[in-house]
């Protein structure tokens, strides 16, 4: 099967991800998916402003920057408050620093005033889905990417974060159209998927993206390419 003759539903992807098991191993549950929502109401918050310090930048800059915002203010109150000039020389690291100190801002205000007064995303374990991505979504800033990640890695919430690998290898194998944008390749994947995939699948394909699937001169002597793939390299 390859891309011009797949035609994918849920039985589809699951022999997908079989063969990507099979390829690369199991995925653990445990690997920071599906936090307990309520051990920790500032965790989702975190996980929320580290996201957005992880748009366009690489995981080591990403890791540098969240160490300083974390260490420089004592809570995000003093994040919200603070000068953005400020702000956005402390998050410098993790570049485009002063859109991402705005979009910083930006969130916590939102998630204090959802709550009335709490630095606390607690309340989107409860919301469908949709509903709790249409939140999120609706902050200026923050798109499907960022939102799924949340939902998915700290609430356990069925909705697929579509990165460069996951975008470059779904369109290659034909789940995604390839004129589809990022936004489109979201709702593609999250319809097609089932929920229990959604995890373990996009960690795969981000591991076949990066190991076989590269965006220039992919590897594709592996059965994985050789089953579902007719890219170039092919």
């Amino acid at each position: 099967m390859s891309s011009q003759d797949a035609e994918w539903d849920a039985d589809a992807v699951r022999r997908l991800h079989a063969d990507l098991v099979e390829l690369y191993g199991p995925v653990e549950s445990t690997d920071a998916h599906g936090a307990d929502a309520d051990a920790d109401p500032a965790e989702g918050v975190r996980q929320l402003l580290t996201t957005i310090l992880s748009q366009n930048v690489a995981d080591a800059n990403t890791a540098r920057a969240s160490e300083s915002l974390f260490s420089t203010y004592d809570d995000f109150a003093d994040i919200e408050d603070a000068p953005l000039e400020e702000l956005a020389e402390t998050i410098r690291v993790a570049g485009l620093a002063e859109t991402k100190a705005t979009r910083i801002q930006r969130s916590l205000a939102a998630i204090r005033e959802e709550t009335g007064g709490a630095y606390s995303l607690a309340f989107l374990d409860a919301m469908p889905t949709d509903e709790a991505k249409a939140w999120l979504t609706d902050i200026k800033g923050i798109g499907p990417k960022t939102a799924s990640v949340v939902l998915n890695f700290h609430f356990g919430k069925p909705t697929m974060a579509v990165d460069t690998h996951v975008e470059r290898v779904s369109k290659r194998f034909g789940l995604v159209p390839d004129a589809a944008s990022n936004a489109r390749a979201h709702d593609v994947l999250d319809a097609l998927v089932p929920d229990e995939l959604i995890y373990p699948l996009h960690v795969l394909l981000i591991e076949h993206g990066r190991t076989y699937c590269s965006a220039r001169s992919p590897d594709c002597d592996n059965p994985v390419c050789e089953r579902y793939c007719d890219c170039e390299g092919c």
